[in-house]
């Protein structure tokens, strides 16, 4: 069985080391919905997700050391999105696409789908962005493949945590531990359609 999510992630680091990971699913088993993973700066990982069977399901497939139901809001205006998911508010604004999203782009959606492929990309994918990874075995015997269809740089994001100001945005760096790889260390928002093989 293959589940399939449609949408968004978009990958950020703070000057006070929170790194932030968004996925925004339009299209999914569970229809439309946010989910947020965080990895404070002491390595404490943290799943928001908006409901029991989405943290369910998220935190059986990648690794957390807490996990929180919560109301989660993605709000997009443009270039702007805000994100609401307590303890976390966050506003990034989405850039230029770089020329990796434009080759991302080139590629006809059926191809690049494609489990074989995913599986072609991600030998390239470890080599030129380091933590990177499409393709890779998932929490409990589940296999997952990411497929990217574009990709843009962000600008400019406020991020905070309990109230606190994160500070300014920054790489993701050191890479995010929640599963088999990272988002690029470049902040970025990329359009991508994950591909959950299980049993």
């Amino acid at each position: 069985m293959t589940d399939h999510f449609d949408g968004w992630i978009a990958g950020l680091g703070t000057s006070a080391g929170l790194r932030v990971v968004v996925g925004h699913w339009p299209r999914s088993p569970f229809g439309t919905f946010t989910d947020v993973m965080v990895e404070q700066a002491d390595g404490h990982r943290v799943l928001l997700a908006p409901s029991s069977e989405v943290a369910g399901f998220v935190a059986a497939t990648y690794l957390f050391d807490d996990v929180r139901v919560t109301p989660v809001r993605a709000q997009v205006d443009g270039t702007r999105w805000q994100v609401d998911a307590a303890p976390l508010v966050l506003g990034f604004t989405v850039g230029a696409r770089p020329a990796l999203g434009l080759l991302l782009r080139a590629v006809p959606r059926p191809l690049a789908t494609s489990p074989l492929w995913i599986s072609a990309v991600d030998l390239v994918a470890r080599r030129v962005l380091p933590g990177v990874r499409t393709r890779g075995s998932a929490g409990s015997g589940r296999r997952e493949y990411y497929a990217a269809l574009d990709l843009h740089g962000l600008t400019a994001a406020s991020t905070s945590w309990d109230g606190i100001d994160q500070g300014d945005l920054a790489p993701v760096t050191p890479p995010v531990r929640f599963g088999f790889g990272s988002t690029p260390s470049t902040p970025s928002l990329t359009r991508v359609v994950t591909l959950v093989e299980r049993e």
